[in-house]
């Protein structure tokens, strides 16, 4: 029943979205923004509403005069603001019936999203009672038919008993502290929104409160042309004496008095607390949601995103704070497109119109309504910079060059004309090549040490820009770069201690992290693991013990895989991630940053997460979460540790 009722409803929504997208446009369809439309309607009533108490008195006999006397005498303002105020409540309630109703077919109500669904249940259940408490305040016959009413329906329960209603059998039972607590009600109750709101807002990753300007303005012009049509008054003046007849009903807000009256009081608190109840415990009954545990590795960004039961790819790209195109998150503009490199979605309900099958079948997804069925790798187009620095274009001098190992050399650079691209430590610049290719390195020193930027460039026989720096480059030729590009960078929102493994020429973007810790005072223990093939290729071991000597909080591993039983070695030998294994029995509470071949990142991956590391704290530029497209050796050797 619940299935067929979610299918139904999200037939019936898309349609209706599908009518406004040829209306209005995808960017402006209202049905995408419901929830910040009722959230800009409720500044509406509370602008408006402020003005209103301004002149309102609160005294039996005033209060009908005073909003009588607002009404007519100042129509061209009083007037407009007090059918703003109505206009506005209705259309509130409107909206946030429809935003509840969308979530509730699209099940997005269930699993994490419980607070966002309870909290608005109660957001709207407390605007109800604000509005139908609104109603009282002009002491018309309406305000004494909701009164009376009210009091009545209360006197239902066995709390009151009755007592409610006796304050209403003459005229003299009525006196100015009523007007007093219902004003101090009107005013507190939407205050009591407004702080639910801000929890409920907060707690959805890249909610807008604010429609776009042009449904804001038209919105506002509409609400305006309604006033000035059709203005809201009072009806005759209250008379306890009388019951009230002829009654202006309102069916957004006053809907349960018909309910009562022909249902009885005590069945319509059960039909109103019954579904109450049942919106409630909505989220938790079946059939629930499956499945945890799942990551997302986004490219470019080369950053694992934990992804929760029922989460899109969007939501958990927002939640983690990524830069992800989005625009209406309901599958109707487009604006979220990309690639599922690996792993496999369900996609949802979408506009067939904003997804081809030919798009479908080359891996692109909405990510709004693309729900991750296991691990996955995903390629976007960010909105904004990775690690919020400006990618630049500079133009740069070698300044000097020191062959450091054997197919190793040490290239500083000087940026020309301006100041050196500000940068995070672990990040890269791409060089740009004559023919527009690019070759990725890593800065080799920490920010802001040095005006000179340092590089470690591993040669690669045949490569096309190393062959280059090994064979022609000299002190004064010129190159042009862009950066800083790449995420692999130190996170220093945390206070776990680090584990840093190196591989080869991996060494430089580590010895940036490590530098900028010690320049910044970090007191996080770190370990660096540092694997080579011989110590002829390890090219700043003195440089490692020599923080070990100067840094207590530092512990260097060096690591070789080839020593030779001649070399006199006798420190570590084999493979550098087993020799990390050999000394933690638990990686659990640590942090990774890894940096290598992708064959070293990949075997030593799924032997840290087994050891207790999570996903959220390993950190690499050459890690890949699943299997993805096949990749030559040469390349898979090359990932931002060298270029070629």
């Amino acid at each position: 029943m619940l299935r067929l009722l979610h299918r139904t409803g999200q037939v019936l929504f898309l349609a209706a979205e599908r009518r406004f997208n040829a209306l209005f446009g995808d960017a402006l369809n209202p049905f995408y923004y419901l929830g910040a439309i009722a959230y800009f309607l409720l500044w509406v009533v509370v602008g408006s509403g402020l003005y209103l108490y301004i002149f309102f008195s609160t005294g039996v006999a005033e209060a009908y005069e005073s909003v009588d006397r607002l009404t007519h005498a100042q129509w061209w303002l009083g007037g407009i603001m007090r059918s703003l105020h109505r206009y506005a409540s209705d259309a509130m309630v409107l909206a946030m019936v429809l935003h509840l109703t969308r979530h509730f077919v699209f099940d997005h109500y269930r699993s994490f999203r419980w607070f966002s669904w309870v909290s608005g249940v109660t957001v709207l259940w407390l605007v109800y009672v604000s509005g139908i408490n609104g109603y009282m305040l002009p002491w018309d016959n309406t305000a004494q038919l909701v009164t009376q009413a009210t009091a009545e329906w209360l006197d239902a329960l066995p709390v009151f008993s009755g007592a409610l209603m006796r304050n209403f059998i003459t005229p003299d039972a009525v006196n100015d502290r009523l007007f007093s607590l219902l004003a101090f009600l009107h005013i507190g109750l939407p205050l009591a929104v407004l702080a639910i709101l801000w929890i409920h807002t907060h707690r959805v990753p890249g909610s807008s409160t604010m429609p776009p300007r042009p449904i804001a303005i038209g919105l506002s012009l509409a609400l305006l042309a309604l006033s000035l049509a059709r203005p809201a008054v009072s009806g005759p003046p209250a008379d306890l004496l009388a019951w009230p007849t002829g009654v202006s009903f309102d069916w957004f807000y006053l809907l349960v008095y018909p309910l009562v009256d022909a249902a009885g009081p005590m069945l319509a608190w059960a039909i109103v607390g019954g579904l109450t109840l049942l919106m409630l415990v909505l989220p938790w009954l079946p059939p629930k949601r499956t499945g945890s545990g799942q990551h997302m590795l986004l490219r470019p960004d080369n950053r694992i995103v934990p992804i929760r039961a029922g989460e899109t790819i969007l939501d958990a790209a927002l939640r983690e704070s990524v830069a992800f195109p989005f625009e209406c998150r309901n599958g109707g503009c487009g604006s979220c497109k990309c690639t599922v490199v690996a792993g496999s979605v369900d996609q949802g309900p979408y506009q067939e119109s904003v997804l081809s099958a030919t798009e479908r079948a080359a891996g692109i997804v909405l990510a709004c309504t693309a729900t991750p069925l296991g691990d996955l790798e995903v390629e976007y187009v960010p909105t904004a910079p990775l690690g919020g620095l400006h990618v630049r274009e500079y133009a740069a001098r070698v300044t000097s060059m020191q062959l450091a190992a054997p197919g190793v050399m040490i290239v500083h650079l000087a940026v020309e004309g301006g100041e050196p691209p500000r940068f995070y430590a672990g990040q890269y610049i791409n060089v740009l090549l004559p023919d527009g290719e690019r070759r990725s390195f890593s800065f080799a020193t920490a920010p802001g040490a040095a005006k000179d930027i340092e590089l470690q460039i591993r040669h690669v026989p045949g490569g096309k820009f190393t062959s280059h720096v090994f064979e022609t480059m000299k002190a004064g030729d010129r190159i042009r770069f862009e950066g800083p590009l790449g995420s692999f960078f130190l996170r220093e929102d945390t206070h776990k201690p680090i584990i840093f493994v190196a591989g080869a020429t991996g060494f430089a973007p580590v010895k940036s992290m490590i530098e900028h810790a010690f320049a910044i005072g970090m007191k996080r223990r770190m370990i660096l693991y540092w694997g080579t093939r011989d110590l002829t290729v390890m090219y700043a071991r003195d440089l490692c013990e020599k923080w070990a000597r100067e840094h207590a909080n530092f512990t260097f591993v060096p690591v070789l895989s080839e020593a030779g039983a001649d070399s006199g070695w006798t420190g570590r030998t084999g493979l550098v991630h087993e020799a990390i294994l050999e000394d933690f029995p638990t990686l659990a509470g640590y942090q990774v940053y890894a940096c290598g071949s992708v064959a070293m990142v990949e075997a030593a991956h799924p032997a840290f997460i087994a050891r207790g590391l999570t996903q959220d704290d390993c950190f690499s530029d050459a890690f890949r979460l699943t299997p993805q497209r096949p990749q030559r050796v040469a390349e898979a050797e090359l990932v931002r540790l060298g270029g070629s």
